[in-house]
């Protein structure tokens, strides 16, 4: 069974996945590995879509029963969505520490899977990564689209098969999908959500029916801080977003100051949500939050950007964000401002 799961619109090379997009194929790969020796492309292997979805959906059907009542220690799909200026090197780099914070060893949450864009990988090309990000979204997108589509038909043959047994009343969560569908995301990797999100909700006729996101956790998010506000328009991206994602959390410092650097650069004056938080916090969709996590970054030794994904105490918020506690409890047990 693989341990890491990559997807990619990056144009593939002999030696590795290059900074350019691939407009016609996104390539699913595998890998055995972990750690450091996931930034080496030999070491992994490309699959068609059809193996890479039976291979993942294997595992994640030997996730452990859980009962509703313990709904928090049920495991994740969960997909990482890194920022800008990463290669894709830097991008399994992350991926893997993420997958030794929150998905190893008995307190694993679940299963990571990394979504690579074509980020530059320089300072210096912001502009093309924001451009490379908003045109990365729609392959993203269809990754969302294919998830809606197996998370509906999971819940169909459960209802069909809880009719037949005449159990529909008592039917349970696992009989529909053991796992829930999670999203970290970056940084730039945010904006290539929201934009994923959007496409997807609209190719979806704004769904109903299924949670497709159960918990999102936008990590110095460069996005727009007025993205949730509730008297936006109804197709906005902000709206249909929190129509497809149970819930919404936004990690925010103001020490970050690549943050404050973006929003100088080419946004007006708008405020970015993962340094300044939200715009107006009374006036979200109800279930949006935000996290003021400059306690817990504090003295970190590199940057404040990525700090909110190194530093202990928030990697453990980020886990039991993930893992879908209250968040009245978090903004106590963290001692936080939302």
């Amino acid at each position: 069974m693989p341990n890491a799961y990559m997807i990619t619109n990056r144009a593939v090379k002999s030696d590795g996945l290059s900074g350019e997009q691939d407009l016609r194929t996104t390539h699913y790969f595998v890998s055995e590995k972990n750690g450091a020796a996931l930034a080496t492309f030999a070491l992994w292997n490309e699959v068609s879509f059809d193996d890479f979805r039976r291979t993942l959906l294997t595992e994640a059907q030997q996730f452990p029963e859980i009962d509703q009542d313990s709904n928090e220690d049920q495991r994740h799909v969960s997909l990482f969505v890194h920022g800008y200026n990463n290669s894709w090197q830097d991008a399994a780099t992350r991926y893997g520490k993420l997958r030794a914070d929150l998905f190893s060893k008995r307190s694993s949450l679940g299963i990571p899977v990394l979504f690579t864009w074509p980020s530059d990988g320089s300072v210096a090309a912001y502009l093309s990564d924001r451009e490379d990000a908003r045109a990365s979204a729609p392959q993203l997108a269809d990754v969302f689209v294919r998830l809606h589509e197996h998370l509906l038909a999971m819940q169909r043959a459960a209802a069909v098969s809880s009719v037949r047994r005449g159990t529909l009343e008592t039917q349970k969560q696992q009989d529909i999908c053991k796992a829930k569908v999670s999203v970290i995301a970056h940084s730039m990797g945010n904006y290539v959500v929201q934009k994923a999100l959007a496409i997807a909700a609209r190719k979806l006729n704004s769904p109903q029916l299924v949670t497709l996101v159960h918990q999102l956790v936008m990590v110095a998010a460069d996005v727009d801080n007025d993205l949730f506000q509730n008297d936006q328009p109804e197709q906005s991206d902000g709206s249909l977003m929190a129509n497809l994602c149970y819930r919404i959390s936004a990690l925010h410092s103001g020490l970050d100051q690549t943050l404050a650097a973006s929003a100088g650069l080419k946004h007006f004056g708008t405020r970015r949500l993962g340094r300044s938080g939200l715009a107006n916090k009374d006036a979200v969709w109800d279930n949006v939050c935000s996290f003021n996590v400059t306690p817990l970054i504090e003295g970190a030794s590199g940057s404040m950007h990525s700090a909110p994904l190194d530093m202990p105490k928030s990697v453990e918020l980020i886990r039991d964000l993930l893992r879908g506690v209250d968040r009245k409890i978090l903004l106590e047990r963290f001692a936080l401002e939302a």
